[in-house]
């Protein structure tokens, strides 16, 4: 039985993390730390977990971790795991950062994006990139430090990987629309998630560039060009709670058909358990409470453009469940451990 904890476990990643655990047959999670609910039983926070924890949530406490922990998962805002991580390497424990710390290679991008120290140099090259569809399971199997990818990064490169990787399209024309459900800002009281803000209204925002998600997408998709990759990216919020929709507007080097197309895609994506291709144009209802990324995909003859919709989970395949899916590969379980919950979901 592995034994794990949760740092960070009362945000909507943490709970959606521990929510999604119960159901793993292999492990067994010890301890849950937060800093605003410590001392407070963590169905009474969060009651649609009524029945299925008795966990209650604790003060930071790295000791009992090191006593009581295999693998810690932590969900904290960025710029908080970097001192927490290095102890806990030392201990022997394996780490999945569900924050931005450790996924941008470039100590200078981190630091020019998330305006905080970046981490250090050693640590940064420890990390792995823990997108298993982008051919990285094998450096997941071996890793002890997973930096587990951002939400609108993992829909934009899944939906790109195989036509860049076919050398099929213009790698200097990228062009990516992203829709993303309110719990993707977090559960911190914000004015653009309050309720009259946000409904029946969406809005676009941090555009031309300005989003911190720009280099990490930027950085795969180079990395799997072999080229520097320049985007643009424009994220919306939309009034709903969960999901996530990105459409990827890709300029074809020259006119190919769908069927083409759709063989390439199934000859890279064909194992993959849950990346699912589809005949038809998805939607974010067809992968809510999954760990699904579904794909669809258009020709436009006019533009000459491979138009790819993608559609994910973003507290599932676009943070908790991706996680979970890297500590079934690090640790040799079943790739879809964990991942068919029957619990009650929340937001």
């Amino acid at each position: 039985m592995l034994n794990v904890g949760i740092i960070g476990v009362t945000g909507y990643t943490g709970i959606e993390l521990l929510r999604l655990l119960q159901s793993h047959t292999h492990i067994k999670v010890k301890s849950v730390f937060t800093a605003s609910y410590a001392g407070q039983a963590i169905a009474e926070v969060y009651p649609h977990l009524q029945h299925q924890t008795s966990l209650q949530g604790e003060k930071l406490n790295l000791d009992e971790i090191t006593q009581n922990c295999d693998l810690v998962f932590m969900a904290l805002p960025h710029g908080h795991a970097i001192e927490l991580i290095p102890p806990l390497l030392a201990a022997g424990k394996k780490i999945i950062d569900l924050g931005a710390d450790f996924r941008l290679k470039n100590q200078s991008d981190y630091q020019h994006w998330y305006q905080h120290p970046a981490a250090p140099e050693t640590l940064l090259q420890q990390a792995v990139y823990g997108l298993p569809e982008k051919g990285e399971k094998e450096n997941i199997k071996n890793a002890n430090l997973i930096a587990n990818p951002g939400c609108y990064p993992t829909a934009s490169i899944l939906a790109t990987l195989p036509a860049l990787k076919a050398d099929l399209i213009d790698p200097d024309d990228l062009v990516f629309d992203a829709k993303s459900g309110l719990s993707g800002a977090g559960r911190t009281l914000s004015l653009n998630t309050h309720y009259c803000e946000a409904s029946e209204n969406v809005y676009p925002y941090q555009i031309a560039g300005a989003h911190r998600h720009t280099p990490e997408i930027e950085q795969e998709l180079s990395l799997i060009a072999n080229k520097k990759i320049i985007i643009q990216f424009t994220p919306h919020l939309v009034p709903m709670t969960r999901g996530l929709l990105v459409t990827s507007y890709l300029k074809l080097k020259k006119l190919i058909s769908k069927e083409e197309i759709y063989k390439i895609y199934k000859e890279i994506y064909h194992k993959e358990p849950f990346i699912r291709l589809c005949d038809h144009i998805p939607q974010v209802k067809h992968v809510k409470g999954s760990n699904f990324c579904d794909i669809g995909i258009q020709i436009d003859a006019r533009t000459q453009r491979l138009i790819v919709v993608s559609v994910i989970d973003n507290l599932i395949k676009g943070a908790a469940g991706q996680a979970i899916q890297n500590m079934n590969l690090m640790y040799q379980f079943p790739e879809n451990f964990g991942l068919n919950s029957n619990t009650v979901m929340y937001p």
